[in-house]
């Protein structure tokens, strides 16, 4: 899967031509080595809820698997275990999402939103990714944590240079990862100094108080991907969700006379372009068969959510934007026990930054460009997306 071949610009057609030919195919996987790609909704789906299929980086066969190299203190995290371990850790950070918790959010997500869209101005042009999608979600998960305003730039930074790494600097993501064991190292030791009354110092009283609750790397490990995907992917959805609707003016007509339709077009627009094309690696602790193939134990299984979300077998005419669409069932955020455990805080910040904008924004229009993809064969977001409003 060369990105010449169109995967960057045109995934699905991609994804099309090789769900069509087969449900497994061996590739080459995103870090150069060889691996199997699942392509096919009843395929993806069980492979997903799946136990046989490990997160855990220990049962890949040496030398088959590369990944991202974090540190132990950031690669503790919950995308790289299985239970009970992965159980444990889920249940404790759980409560930071629950419905309460996340309705209790929906007015300072709104409040924020108001304040980006204040700074717009009545009427001009804006990249609306670095202007609204980014700071909202980064903003909301910072706030979330109890993160220092100061440090939220750097931060999406550091997220940008690790999901979108630059092939002129190969030491940039080095540096990132550098930067963010500093950073959460200092983090920690200010919150057991001054707690607050946010998500991290309660992780902290957890960790500090119930001793075998969780380990420090767990701790710094879970603040880091929380503060990761939290960000990452909600402002891809956001981003995706604004370009969907206006390459498609009957669509947003439709949304703009009738807001209530909001939560049910957040989940058409994550089926249809969502914000992960592939899901997290997993590694079979036996040999498994997949769609027909056999895959042995030990080495990368990849997932296509973008794929499986395009199934014409699951979703009829899948490449249409139909807000009006039965999504149920849609793989854009996962599915089992590995499902995205913020999905319900970015579906509230989606729905609340287009309902934003449809309200404040009348005349938001896309200028006569083609949009910017980050040039990943993982994640599905805008490096910009310029606007006229």
């Amino acid at each position: 899967m060369d990105p010449a071949d169109g995967l960057i610009e045109h995934p699905y057609d991609v994804y099309r031509r090789l769900r069509d030919t087969a449900p497994v195919h061996r590739i080459t996987g995103p870090d150069g080595t060889p691996a199997w790609l699942v392509t096919r909704y009843e395929d993806v789906r069980a492979a997903l809820g799946d136990q046989r299929l490990s997160l855990d980086k220990a049962h890949a066969t040496p030398g088959t698997y590369k990944g991202l190299a974090l540190p132990p203190a950031l690669d503790a995290n919950l995308s790289n275990m299985d239970p009970p371990d992965h159980t444990r850790i889920r249940r404790l950070v759980s409560q930071a999402f629950t419905p309460r918790r996340i309705e209790a959010l929906r007015k300072p997500i709104r409040r924020t939103a108001d304040e980006l869209l204040d700074a717009l101005g009545p009427h001009g042009t804006t990249d609306l990714v670095a202007s609204y999608a980014a700071p909202l979600p980064i903003t909301v998960i910072c706030d979330l944590l109890g993160i220092p305003d100061d440090h939220r730039l750097d931060f999406r930074t550091w997220t940008d240079s690790l999901v979108i790494p630059d092939p002129a600097r190969p030491e940039g993501g080095r540096e990132a990862v550098a930067a963010m064991l500093g950073f959460f190292t200092r983090l920690l030791a200010d919150k057991r100094a001054t707690p607050g009354d946010d998500l991290l110092s309660d992780l902290i009283r957890v960790r500090d108080e119930g001793g075998d609750r969780l380990t420090e790397d767990e701790l710094m490990s879970l603040t880091f991907l929380i503060l990761f995907a939290g960000y990452e992917n909600t402002v891809r959805l956001i981003g995706n969700a604004v370009l969907a609707l206006l390459q498609h003016p009957a669509q947003l007509a439709a949304l703009r006379e009738n807001p209530a339709r909001i939560p049910a077009a957040v989940e058409e627009f994550a089926r249809y372009e969502g914000p992960a094309l592939l899901g997290i690696r997993r590694f079979p602790v036996e040999d498994v068969t997949i769609g027909g193939v056999t895959v042995p134990a030990g080495e990368t299984v990849w997932v296509s959510l973008s794929a499986a979300n395009r199934d014409p077998a699951r979703f009829p005419d899948p490449d249409r934007l139909d807000l009006d669409r039965d999504t149920s069932g849609h793989l854009a955020l996962g599915h089992g026990i590995h499902y995205c455990l913020g999905a319900p805080l970015a579906r509230a910040e989606t729905e609340i930054a287009l309902g934003a904008l449809l309200e404040r924004l009348p005349d938001l229009a896309l200028p006569d460009e083609e949009p910017r993809w980050h040039p990943s064969v993982r994640a599905r977001g805008l490096r910009a997306l310029p606007v006229t409003y």
